[in-house]
C-alpha cells in the first residue's frame, strides 16, 4: 500500500502509523508504489482515498472517526460515502444516526467486497509493474545533494 498524502501538519500517516520513513528530497530512496484510480464513467470512480476511507470506516465503525484519521472533515467524508453509495447497485456503507444510543457506520457486504477487490487489484498491479517501476526509478535524478 502506498504512503498517503501528508496530513495538515505535514506528517505522513504512513510515517505515523507504520514507521515508514520517506525521503522527499531523494526520490530514488523513497518506496515506489502504484496508485490506482478506476474511472467508471464521468460520475463514478474509486481510488486510493476512497478505499482508505472505506477501510477506516470498517476499522473504526464511524464515518467521523474515519475522516478524522485522514485529516478530513466529517462533511467531506460523508460526501464521499454518499458518492460511493450512489454509484453502486447497493450501498457500500450503512450508517445509523447518532443520538442517545450513539450512531455508527459499517461496511455492507458489497462495501467489503469492493474494498477487498480494490486491494487485491493493487497487489496484482504492484507485482505486475514492479520491474517497470524499477526501470523508471533507475532513471530518476538523485536530488539528495542539491539542498
Amino acid at each position: 500500500m502506498c504512503p498517503p498524502k501528508p496530513d495538515r501538519d505535514g506528517t505522513c500517516m504512513a510515517v505515523r502509523d507504520f514507521g515508514i520513513e520517506v525521503s522527499m528530497t531523494n526520490p530514488t530512496a523513497a518506496p515506489s508504489c502504484l496508485r490506482i484510480r478506476i474511472l467508471f464513467g464521468e460520475d463514478a470512480m474509486l481510488g486510493p482515498g476512497k478505499a482508505d476511507l472505506l477501510e477506516r470506516i470498517r476499522d473504526t465503525g464511524s464515518i467521523a472517526a474515519a475522516g478524522r484519521s485522514m485529516a478530513m472533515s466529517y462533511k467531506r467524508a460523508w460526501m464521499l460515502v454518499e458518492e460511493m453509495n450512489g454509484a453502486f447497485k447497493d450501498p457500500l456503507v450503512d450508517s445509523t444516526r447518532g443520538g442517545s444510543k450513539g450512531g455508527g457506520a459499517r461496511l455492507t457486504e458489497t462495501g467489503a467486497e469492493v474494498l477487498h477487490q480494490y486491494r487485491k487489484l493493487e497487489e496484482i498491479m504492484a507485482e505486475a509493474g514492479a520491474a517497470r517501476i524499477n526501470v523508471i526509478r533507475s532513471l530518476l535524478r538523485d536530488m539528495s545533494d542539491e539542498k
